[in-house]
């Protein structure tokens, strides 16, 4: 799979100075992590998951989440483990399998995963691993006992992605013990853990709050604090780190606005393609929008979405600028190791070689699985060629 591959190949040829690269589902952890892009969440009640996934892998999703948890009533889990393994099946009975996007299902109790690893059988290999919900050191020992315990059993490679969404962290008399279990935790699984997921909607709700369309999770301070500790702690670049990804975004019809739109007009004129700005306004995704400009800036990387309209968005900010390559790469160059300043190819800012070179190597990173944009080519072009037909 490859991000932007269900596009033409003239057009990705048009959109790309460097292609983005291919990747499986058994690549590197790193290269999986950087790659998640916008997770797709889906009921795992629904009656034609199969058909959804394939539906969602041919728009460009390159990874999804089966919930057996939030999503579903309590009523439902035992028929929804059945469809679980019912749809896993149908599934791995079809060609193309190398197309299909990285799949997890989110449990509710550690008992789940190794039951549910045992009942999918050969389909096994179609899983990628388990969302962990409401993680905490006391909580996530049990579930990562039992997904060691799943792995050696089917002998098959499973990641845990742990969701960060309980009290004790969002609480600022516990937060920062939960943190340092969470951390020693993760630490001590670190070849499972493939990203730290937020649960944002879960921080609000102990508040009574939830954001409006036209705010993001970073205008609500509580929010924007507990995103701050936990990357301070779980997202540092020192090798010690790991990804952390968006908080999802809620709204995905016209609701009332009570705030100018926030998306900014010059990148749709000068893409000449003003009608596109104003659907993405009406549906309010301007607001999405910003929320992922931030996540980047606040270190997290991939997004947890709920909606397919979600996805385009998330992935054309993914994709690395030229200009950030050209830094990157400048900064990155073998002479010079040593550091130094140096003025950017395109002669805007200032490129300071050791304090910008963990940004560089992220960079890096991103490129090598979302690519790299030709120099004429912004985030509207690759928005409008990732939108499905």
């Amino acid at each position: 799979m490859r991000h932007f591959g269900h596009i033409a190949p003239e057009e990705r040829q048009r959109l790309f100075y460097r292609e983005p690269n291919v990747f499986t589902a058994e690549s590197p952890a790193h290269v999986l992590a950087a790659a998640l892009g916008a997770t797709l969440y889906s009921p795992a009640t629904r009656p034609r998951l199969a058909d959804d996934i394939v539906k969602q892998a041919g728009r460009g999703v390159v990874s999804m989440v089966l919930c057996l948890e939030d999503s579903i009533d309590d009523s439902e889990v035992v028929g929804a483990e059945e469809n679980l393994v019912r749809q896993f099946t149908d599934l791995a009975d079809r060609p193309h399998l190398s197309d299909l996007p990285l799949l997890f299902v989110r449990v509710r109790e550690p008992q789940q995963i190794p039951d549910l690893v045992q009942r999918l059988g050969p389909a096994v290999r179609l899983l990628s691993g388990f969302v962990l919900p409401k993680f905490t050191e006391e909580r996530g020992v049990p579930f990562l006992e039992a997904l060691t315990a799943a792995e050696n059993a089917s002998g098959r490679r499973l990641f845990a992605m742990p969701v960060l969404e309980s009290p004790g962290l969002l609480h600022l008399e516990s937060r920062g013990e939960t943190l340092e279990g969470i951390h020693r935790t993760v630490t001590k699984y670190r070849d499972r853990v493939l990203a730290l997921r937020l649960g944002v909607t879960d921080f609000c709700s102990a508040y009574g709050l939830r954001r409006a369309p036209d705010m993001t999770a970073y205008d609500v301070q509580i929010v924007a604090s507990v995103i701050a500790d936990v990357v301070n702690v779980l997202g540092r670049a020192d090798g010690t780190g790991f990804t952390v990804t968006g908080p999802v975004w809620e709204y995905f019809r016209v609701q009332e606005r009570m705030f100018k739109p926030q998306l900014r007009r010059s990148p749709f004129q000068e893409g000449e393609v003003e009608e596109l700005r104003q659907s993405l306004i009406e549906h309010d995704l301007d607001g999405l929008l910003r929320e992922i400009a931030l996540d980047r800036a606040n270190g997290l990387l991939g997004k947890t979405c709920i909606h397919p309209s979600h996805v385009p968005a998330v992935h054309a900010l993914s994709v690395v600028s030229h200009e950030e390559y050209s830094d990157a790469e400048d900064i990155l160059r073998p002479e010079r190791c040593g550091g130094g300043v140096l003025r950017s190819a395109y002669t805007n800012k200032m490129n300071e070689v050791k304090p910008h070179r963990a940004w560089a190597e992220r960079t890096m990173q991103r490129a090598e699985v979302f690519g790299v944009a030709n120099e004429d080519i912004g985030f509207v072009e690759l928005l409008a060629a990732g939108l499905p037909d």
